[in-house]
């Protein structure tokens, strides 16, 4: 009889996450967290406008169902009055937050990526096709962790919508190596650290032909 590992899940921040995944090469935004409206300014400042604000705390999974979202903060006080808000927004079980300040970027084409644990085989390698098309075209593909460059190939090349990798909508044809990259890293983060139960980077937005993870939640076992 197989015996399943049950321990509970404790969920990273959406900074924690890309942090960690980062640190495998993941592709992720130059991006600040503030603990409060004036520095979250600042930190816009720093990154340059437009920037997006976002509620960051680890017990925050489902932003923007809760509207803790902000896009397009053209300057400090549209910053500050969202960073307010947002603030205010925060429930007593979220726990620790921090505003989480990003550059606004923006791409006609979205990919998920991801880990994921199953249950016979262990744990898996996963991309698909993100946005408004993941649910009508279901087209993901997966890989047993850990992969190689050459699987990582074969993973893109296994989408069936290939057209959306070619030149599309007048950007350039996405950066195969640099998805192959994320791929990887995606792969090298699941075995050394064995405790990920799932990784979900969505979207990873197409930007000038690079993959880039715009948001990250990273489970792991507790």
């Amino acid at each position: 009889m197989l015996s399943y590992d049950v321990r509970p899940v404790a969920t990273l921040s959406e900074a924690d996450s890309k942090q960690l995944l980062a640190s495998y090469g993941v592709p992720v935004l130059d991006e600040r967290t503030a603990r409060s409206p004036d520095d979250a300014a600042r930190a816009a400042t720093e990154i340059g406008f437009p920037v997006v604000a976002k509620l960051c705390g680890a017990a925050i999974a489902h932003k923007t169902e809760r509207g803790l979202v902000r896009l397009a903060l053209a300057d400090e006080d549209a910053v500050r009055a969202a960073a307010t808000a947002l603030f205010a927004a925060a429930r007593p079980e979220d726990g620790e937050v921090t505003v989480l300040i990003a550059p606004m970027v923006s791409g006609s084409r979205e990919l998920i990526a991801g880990l994921s644990d199953d249950r016979t085989f262990g744990p898996t390698v996963m991309l698909g096709v993100g946005g408004i098309l993941a649910e009508a075209v279901a087209d993901v593909t997966f890989r047993l962790v850990p992969i190689t460059p050459a699987d990582a190939e074969e993973m893109i090349e296994d989408l069936a919508t290939q057209r959306l990798l070619g030149p599309f909508r007048g950007e350039p044809a996405i950066d195969r190596a640099k998805l192959v990259e994320v791929l990887v890293g995606l792969s090298d983060a699941a075995v050394a650290h064995p405790e990920i139960a799932s990784a979900d980077v969505n979207p990873l937005i197409v930007v000038d032909g690079a993959p880039v993870a715009v948001d990250a939640l990273v489970e792991v076992l507790s």
